[in-house]
């Protein structure tokens, strides 16, 4: 399917749909997809601000460290290719069930 052509509603109705589905699933994926999904979805929805707390003994920083990564490596691309990009993660991730 080319989501290039899709309306924004269409687009909107299958972001939506595979972030529903992303979420429901019992795959477990590596660290660095979770990131891809984590950055498209906080860019698609302009939800991009990061909180940072301290806390050394958790490893917290690490992560945050990691996510403001990847939030920095997408922060050019439009709200629009961010859905593209994380529709298109879920289908390549998910199989069958997207």
């Amino acid at each position: 399917m080319n989501y290039e052509n899709l309306s924004d509603q269409e687009l909107e109705r299958v972001f939506f749909d595979a972030y529903t589905k992303v979420g429901k699933t019992n795959k477990k994926f590596p660290q660095d997809v979770l990131l891809q999904f984590y950055s498209y979805y906080k860019q698609a929805t302009n939800d991009n601000n990061l909180r940072i707390f301290h806390q050394p003994e958790t490893g917290e920083e690490l992560v945050n460290a990691f996510k403001a990564n990847a939030l920095f490596q997408i922060k050019s691309i439009s709200q629009r290719d961010a859905k593209i990009s994380y529709i298109t993660l879920a289908k390549q991730h998910l199989n069958g069930e997207f």
